[in-house]
């Protein structure tokens, strides 16, 4: 064997057998939990029925032109004859031609091991599925007969089905799995199953598998660690104050509302790439809200609460800790959208100039074009979880949290699936993976409101079209000076999508556009001097037109952010105050930071949501 593994001894075969056996069996009997926990599910049982019905609508479009269809079958004959040639000469010389009938795509890190290359059998094998991926994906991709949304979700589909396919995901036909597998007698395997039964216990509909060392991270240890203390609670969020670092700071302060979906502490990992402690060193009075983890008991707040128990009461509480009335809002994914909703209500309740600037990160207002996320928050998506969350008042986050994986499945699902499961081993402690599997639940009545009225109907967008505490929100009636933060790769937020948000207010607006994706892109610390970002004084109506424009500058957006604060006077340089330490005002330190609430876990919620329900009853 080109690999060097010596294959087992005679003698081994036997036990060799059985332990497959053994293996095999108890993953059968895995799947068969999770097949049942799923049938049960409603909404599982939803999105298998819309996939049955996409890939009927799929083939019925297929059929109706079969001209398309011959000429896709053709190419792959006539793939599979060029690859035998090119088979043929490698394997007859050792070579191979200069022009590969097809080859992975750069940055496809499934197939880096030298044996997909090297070994016969294996590049056979690789070649092969290529083919069959690049077939599949060129047929839905130039389907005709089809609705915009039935060829979004085919697409989806399609992509999750041929990746699932891959051959490096069966320890067979994975010569790094395989070679492991031989060298230790399927020890690998076995500890696999031990890491795969641990995750389905902590998972609900789908697998949501460890991501990272959960032991080697502790929020308030060695994340989230910038000093504050926690000035006001309510049943919904704590708001912290950070300890000033400079002597002096803005008069104006600054108030962060990150997304209820997953913890505010993305903005504060460590301290070396920490958002939040990077303002407070550039003199801004921080404070940030610090959302609850909801359960049964929340399932009826609204969106309306978010606002008025969210943002306004912050702002209300920062009035009495320091004695000013304005904000500067600084505002992250679906956040930013409270914050749109909280601005435009202000602005029609002639309160705007409780804030000076409003800043949105990755944020959609426009919701025409959400991407891939889209598609699920189609019907009968939303009506299955509508459903669910009035039953339990909330949607469990993993639910979430295995959705947002599928949009970069190869990278955040298979790539650890097959080192949990295939080669049994460890995950690495790595901060940024801890928080994404750190997830929290979302408000039923919230969470389904979100969906049908943004993302389904797209209301935000109209003067109107929403109306929250008998106020019509109209975002072109907003004022207030907007920066918009966007990122090239976001795959939860596009840039075309959140470039949208920048037609509607009447105020003065700045759009950047940072590079790489909707988190390293956002948290990108100067002192990296990574991925770059484009600015671009005009604002046509198309984003294309926009990025024609663009000027590209090296480096973090954050400097930027900071000088349109001070250049625009939204914060005074010349006009700053003696720091202020949390508890001077007329709030009292309820707890040090980062607080009770960023700690709760999903487990913790619901355990005591059982215990009161049965103290009830």
């Amino acid at each position: 064997m080109r690999s060097g593994v010596t294959p087992p001894s005679l003698s081994d075969i036997e036990e060799w057998n059985e332990r497959l056996q053994a293996i095999g069996k108890e993953y059968q009997e895995l799947m068969h939990q999770l097949s049942g926990r799923r049938e049960s599910s409603e909404i599982a049982r939803t999105v298998n029925d819309n996939v049955n019905e996409t890939l009927r609508a799929g083939a019925q479009a297929l059929w109706t032109d079969p001209q398309a269809l011959h000429q896709a079958q053709l190419r792959l004959l006539q793939d599979q004859f060029a690859l035998w040639r090119q088979n043929v000469n490698f394997n007859g010389t050792g070579g191979e031609e200069s022009e590969p009938v097809i080859a992975p795509a750069k940055g496809d890190r499934r197939f880096r091991d030298q044996a997909w290359q090297n070994e016969p059998v294996y590049r056979h094998v690789r070649d092969q599925y290529l083919l069959f991926s690049r077939l599949i994906n060129d047929v839905v991709a130039h389907m005709d007969g089809l609705s915009e949304e039935q060829q979004q979700n085919l697409g989806f589909y399609a992509r999750q089905y041929v990746n699932a396919l891959s051959p490096s995901n069966f320890f067979n036909t994975n010569p790094e799995v395989m070679r492991l597998t031989l060298e230790n007698k399927g020890q690998n395997l076995i500890e696999g199953l031990a890491r795969l039964r641990e995750d389905l216990d902590n998972s609900v509909e789908g697998i949501n598998m460890a991501m990272t060392d959960r032991s080697a991270f502790e929020v308030g240890r060695n994340i989230a660690v910038t000093p504050g203390a926690v000035m006001y609670e309510n049943e919904l969020m704590q708001l912290i104050q950070y300890t000033p670092s400079t002597d002096k700071t803005f008069k104006t302060p600054l108030l962060i509302i990150p997304p209820w979906i997953n913890k505010y502490y993305i903005l504060d990992l460590r301290q070396d790439n920490s958002l939040v402690k990077w303002l407070v060193d550039q003199g801004h009075t921080v404070f940030l809200i610090s959302w609850c983890n909801p359960g049964p008991q929340q399932g009826d707040i609204t969106w309306a609460d978010y606002m008025q128990l969210g943002s306004i009461a912050a702002m209300d509480a920062i009035e009495q800790a320091i004695g000013e009335k304005s904000v500067n809002l600084l505002s992250y994914c679906v956040g930013g959208t409270l914050a749109a909703t909280t601005v435009a209500y202000l602005t029609s309740t002639r309160r705007a100039n409780r804030v000076r600037s409003v800043t949105y990160m990755t944020t959609l207002q426009d919701f025409s074009d959400p991407g891939e996320i889209g598609v699920f928050a189609r019907e009968p998506f939303i009506s299955s979880l509508e459903r669910q969350m009035e039953k339990d008042g909330y949607l469990d986050g993993r639910v979430m949290a295995f959705a947002f994986n599928l949009l970069r499945e190869n990278d955040l699902y298979w790539s650890f699936y097959i080192n949990n499961y295939l080669k049994g081993e460890k995950p690495a402690p790595f901060d940024l993976l801890y928080w994404n599997t750190d997830s929290t639940n979302l408000v039923g009545a919230t969470h389904g409101w979100y969906l049908r009225h943004m993302y389904r109907e797209n209301l935000l967008v109209e003067p109107g079209g929403i109306e929250l505490d008998g106020v019509k929100i109209d975002l072109r009636k907003i004022s207030t000076p907007s920066y918009f933060l966007s990122t090239k790769e976001d795959h939860i937020a596009k840039w075309n999508s959140t470039y949208g948000g920048t037609q509607l207010p009447k105020g003065p607006v700045t759009f950047v556009l940072g590079g790489s994706g909707h988190i390293a892109g956002v948290v990108n610390p100067p002192h990296k001097n990574k991925y770059g970002y484009w600015t671009n004084e005009a604002l046509p109506p198309s984003h294309e037109e926009w990025l024609e424009g663009a000027t590209y500058h090296d480096g973090s957006w954050w400097p930027h952010w900071q000088a349109w604060l001070t250049d625009n006077g939204y914060v005074n340089v010349s006009d700053q105050v003696t720091a202020r330490q949390p508890g001077e005002g007329k709030l009292d330190i309820i707890e040090p930071a980062p607080g009770r609430y960023v700690r709760q876990t999903i487990a913790e919620v619901l355990s005591e949501a059982a215990i009161e329900t049965q103290k009830a009853s």
